[in-house]
């Protein structure tokens, strides 16, 4: 039994939350760093695992990375090494994602074959075909997958798959390519934008950000930036879930409400209030006053439901009045989840990509694990409406996503403690 959370039934959860900069944004921007010799300056990083891995990560190629609060630095030098294989690149999937600028900016890349959570299958094969559309030659050995190319040239693509990852690494190589590139059914997400917009102050020519088809136009080279990183929508969607299952009201800020607008219906669809705020003053607010009614979810690519809120769905379902149903279509082993929320007392059942939940009043405690990012919070949240003391197991992959989560829930009025075995 090791390091653990240990988490009290009970609190509702009132007052202000801040969220920092998005992980699944900020690792992809440090990536592209390497398309520019000189210093790229990033801010609203946030303190979590993941990027300090990145960090090493990019050291291994020859950068200087210095990490100081929410800033991040990283000087790129005139000759990169091309072999990221460290033992950094094995511990975050999105390492996967320094493919596109090496192959772009070295003309060869040899990566480490990633890891990260848990959740299913994530093959490569679309990566490789783009990257080989673009010119490269790509194959595995030896446990990482390696590009070359004489030279990329611009190309048609199309992706079976609006995959964030692939469109990312296509992206990144594309904008050092000779010709222009159409990326074809590209993944439409804010963190995808959040790279264009960087990609674009560093001299990229791209056009379509935020629809399904990207148009880059190759340029000779790009220069070094400074770009703030987007709010973090999953974390912001984490509170919002929070608020409504313990009956909370919590203003959430630094995040774009309108990149959260289906996971805020949806929470209006189970009775809260939801106030959404622009500007300089960007969040929302979720106000619940009784108990939650049920609601069904579809995980989508964006702007669908995003997989990674899921388990947040399942444990706002597990307290709810009536029965939903949650259809998982991105990660088949997603719903392994499901078997900790049992665990609290869940009345759940699954049925291949189709789960079934029928709320209970109240959860029971009980040990349980994490087994990836989202689960971990979730199982903490689910906590937090069961009677007694749940503790959460492998909360390391918790601080993979979450800077500072048992502060922020202490803050909200949570009685929520890290204990050391």
């Amino acid at each position: 039994m090791s390091e653990h959370f240990r988490v009290h039934g009970g609190a509702r959860l009132v007052g202000e939350v801040d969220v920092v900069g998005a992980k699944n944004s900020v690792l992809k921007l440090m990536a592209a760093a390497l398309l520019a010799e000189g210093t790229t300056t990033l801010t609203n990083c946030p303190d979590i695992l993941d990027v300090p891995l990145m960090a090493d990560a990019l050291r291994s190629l020859g950068c200087e990375v210095e990490l100081e609060g929410d800033v991040a630095r990283i000087t790129t030098p005139a000759e990169l090494s091309y072999h990221a294989d460290s033992e950094a690149m094995g511990k975050l999937r999105a390492s996967i994602c320094v493919l596109g600028p090496l192959v772009g900016r070295c003309k060869r890349a040899v990566v480490a074959l990633p890891g990260g959570d848990a959740i299913g299958s994530r093959p490569l094969d679309m990566h490789q075909s783009g990257l080989e559309k673009l010119g490269a030659r790509t194959w595995i050995e030896h446990g990482c997958i390696v590009a070359e190319a004489e030279g990329l040239h611009g190309a048609q693509i199309w992706l079976d798959f609006p995959s964030m990852g692939a469109t990312e690494n296509i992206l990144m190589a594309a904008v050092l390519a000779n010709g222009t590139t159409v990326i074809d059914n590209a993944a439409r997400e804010p963190e995808i934008v959040d790279l264009c917009l960087m990609l674009t102050q560093m001299g990229a020519r791209i056009e379509g950000a935020g629809t399904s088809t990207l148009t880059v136009h190759g340029v000779t080279e790009l220069t070094p930036t400074e770009h703030r990183v987007i709010g973090d929508r999953i974390v912001g969607a984490t509170w919002g879930f929070a608020a409504a299952m313990t009956r909370g009201d919590v203003r959430v800020r630094g995040v774009n409400p309108h990149h959260l607008d289906l996971v805020l219906e949806k929470l209006r669809m189970a009775g809260a209030e939801v106030t959404v705020y622009e500007g300089e003053d960007e969040g929302f607010r979720v106000v619940m006053e009784g108990r939650p009614k049920a609601v069904d979810f579809v995980t989508l690519p964006y702007p669908g439901f995003a997989t990674d809120n899921q388990p947040f769905a399942i444990a706002l379902s597990a307290v709810s009045e009536g029965t939903s149903m949650i259809t998982e279509n991105l990660f088949e082993a997603r719903f392994r989840f499901i078997d900790e929320m049992i665990r609290l007392g869940a009345d759940a059942r699954t049925d291949g990509h189709h789960a079934v939940i029928r709320g209970v009043e109240k959860l029971s405690s009980a040990p349980v694990w994490a087994s990836d990012i989202r689960a971990g919070a979730g199982l903490v949240l689910a906590g937090l409406c069961a009677d007694g003391a749940t503790e959460v197991y492998e909360i390391f992959h918790i601080e993979r996503g979450y800077p500072g989560f048992v502060e922020n829930l202490r803050k909200l009025g949570a009685d929520v403690e890290r204990v050391s075995a």
